[in-house]
């Protein structure tokens, strides 16, 4: 548990700027620490100073020596990020200056904040519920505009509400049947068992679809993952490299150069794919590309779109056969795309273009896209699909999308419990074990907001949270 009595003090630097820099300090003592080393220009204090007022002065070293001159602002109880008083103080972003800052704060009373700190201090003291605060490390970490929007509508408490809102529903009928053991002598039933029955598979409904929304959410928050397979040499670096636009993977004419999978995150039509460029899959007894074989299969079961590639070759543009080779590799249900690659090597006329794939599995897909990935010929409309393939949906201002695998499997215990509560009442067990099963789906419910949340689970989450948030 976290000693609130402590005034913590962090720094950090706007990212890609150097040019400033932000110290700072939360807790009971914070102003006073201030104090002590800032002296404004008008020569009053920031005890003095009215709250949210910000002022110039500067940082002395000594009583000769000044160290930089600055802007700073009070922020007092309970109006600040922490809930706490607080200060910040705007510094130039030289590291000595950030240093000496920080050396200073110490000297005078703070304690360096521990990961998250600044974040878990606001959330113990109501500033925010659980899940809105680790929306703030995912707004921190978005990297496109789906992760952004996400995020800042977590942080603005309407997932937070919906939970709360299941919640007390579910209280109240918890609280009905509970009434009922105090009339047991009298067989009072004071929840309708049909009305409750009802009630209960409406919250179910409702569960399952955030719970059904991580799908979107997961892809949202860690990106697509696209696996990129086919036989040795038949150019999936060179694809790779073609939609990094950069030398990422080693490329070669030798079959098997690529032995282990290979892991890059880009941005396109504003969602994040992970492309995972895998080992040639064919028979061999080199024990590591074996290995490499291995993980390339394992890769296919794990994607969420599976691009097979292959060689057209002169006189062969493509093989039937070996596309439903692939098609037997590939989850029934994960999307998939045929593409032919090495297209500039290939002669034919416009009118010879392939376009049947034959009586087989893969003959309900599309015809496969021709491409040079060593020309970049057809990438731009192989992005195209690929962002088609992906199937995010649309994300409205108001949309609750679960993108936090914790939240996702408090959501599945959720279900659980009341599918048992459910089938209980169609055994018709006693109310009171009935409401055992109800109370499970309320704490794994409390857990997402942080009504019901251990303290190993804060040092957890609030572990990966940078120093100075």
């Amino acid at each position: 548990m976290l000693d609130l009595t402590r005034t913590i003090v962090a720094i950090s630097t706007p990212a890609g700027c150097g040019a400033t820099a932000t110290l700072r300090i939360s807790g009971q003592d914070a102003i006073t620490v201030a104090d002590r080393m800032f002296t404004a220009a008008s020569g009053s204090s920031l005890t003095d100073t009215p709250s949210n007022k910000m002022v110039f002065g500067k940082i002395m070293l000594s009583e000769t020596q000044m160290l930089d001159e600055v802007m700073a602002v009070a922020f007092r109880t309970p109006h600040s990020y922490t809930g706490e008083d607080s200060v910040e103080i705007y510094c130039h972003g030289s590291v000595y200056i950030q240093q000496s800052l920080l050396e200073l704060s110490l000297t005078h009373g703070a304690f360096l904040a521990a990961p998250g700190e600044f974040t878990e201090r606001a959330y113990l003291n109501g500033k925010m519920d659980l899940s809105q605060a680790e929306a703030v490390g995912d707004l921190i970490a978005a990297q496109n505009r789906l992760m952004h929007k996400t995020a800042i509508t977590q942080m603005r408490g309407g997932y937070s509400e919906e939970i709360r809102h299941l919640r007390q529903e579910l209280l109240q009928l918890t609280a009905l049947l509970e009434l009922e053991l105090d009339f047991s002598e009298e067989e009072v039933e004071f929840a309708d068992r049909n009305n409750l029955q009802n009630l209960l598979t409406q919250i179910l409904q409702l569960i399952d679809g955030l719970a059904s929304s991580f799908r979107v959410g997961n892809a949202v928050k860690n990106g697509v993952a696209v696996a990129i397979v086919g036989r040795p040499n038949v150019g999936k670096s060179t694809l790779l490299n073609a939609l990094l636009k950069e030398e990422r993977a080693i490329v070669s004419s030798i079959a098997g150069t690529t032995r282990d999978s290979i892991e890059e995150t880009i941005t396109l039509g504003g969602i994040m794919f992970r492309f995972i460029d895998t080992a040639g899959i064919r028979e061999t007894t080199d024990e590591i590309e074996s290995i490499g074989v291995e993980r390339a299969r394992q890769k296919i079961q794990q994607a969420q779109l599976v691009i097979v590639l292959i060689a057209g070759t002169d006189g062969k543009h493509y093989d039937v056969a070996e596309f439903d080779e692939w098609a037997q590799e590939i989850p029934a249900d994960t999307a998939r795309m045929y593409v032919v690659n090495k297209m500039d090597e290939v002669s034919f006329n416009e009118n010879e273009r392939p376009n049947q794939l034959g009586k087989t599995h893969v003959s309900q897909q599309t015809s496969p896209l021709l491409i040079s990935a060593k020309q970049g010929l057809g990438i731009d409309q192989l992005i195209h699909q690929i962002v088609q393939l992906a199937a995010i949906p649309e994300i409205g201002q108001n949309d609750i999308i679960v993108t936090n695998v914790r939240h996702y499997d408090a959501l599945v215990k959720t279900s659980a419990a009341l599918q048992n509560c459910l089938a209980g009442m169609q055994n018709r067990i006693p109310g009171d074990l009935l409401a055992m099963d109800i109370r499970e789906a309320i704490r794994h419910l409390g857990s997402i907001t942080g009504e019901i949340t251990p303290d190993e689970v804060l040092q957890t989450i609030f572990g990966k949270f940078c120093i100075g948030k």
